[in-house]
């Protein structure tokens, strides 16, 4: 499903709209409400679910009053995906097994631990 991005604009008044071959697209368009950012801007998606075909070209194009003119980009089915955050994954992976050998070690130091305890009371005369 494309995907449509405004981002970083102020004040919350924008339009999106999607283009089939050059012609608006009316039905099926869905958008998000705006999100406020730490920054006081806002952004915005647009989502058009559709089954790509290969002579169709489909068009993201973004209208507000900061923009001299509309923004106009592409939406091709072959662009390349953006990278999965494979390195914060990894030593977040990391983290979290490190966590819990951790808390395995922890527990049976504890309980052995304790075994001995008990083992030296039993030893010691009365």
């Amino acid at each position: 499903m494309p995907v449509c991005l405004a981002d970083e604009f102020s004040p919350p008044v924008v339009k999106l709209t999607w283009l089939k071959n050059g012609q608006e697209v009316e039905a099926g368009m869905e958008e998000t409400d705006f999100y406020p950012r730490t920054d006081n801007a806002f952004r915005k998606f647009s989502y058009l679910p559709f089954v790509p075909e290969a002579e169709d070209i489909y068009y993201c194009r973004v209208e507000h009053w900061g923009l001299a003119q509309p923004l106009t980009k592409e939406w091709n089915a072959n662009m390349a995906e953006p990278l999965p955050e494979t390195g914060e994954n990894v030593v977040c992976g990391l983290g979290l097994a490190g966590g819990i050998v951790g808390i395995i070690v922890g527990t049976v130091l504890i309980l052995k631990s304790r075994q001995m305890g008990e083992a030296n009371l039993r030893r010691r005369p009365m």
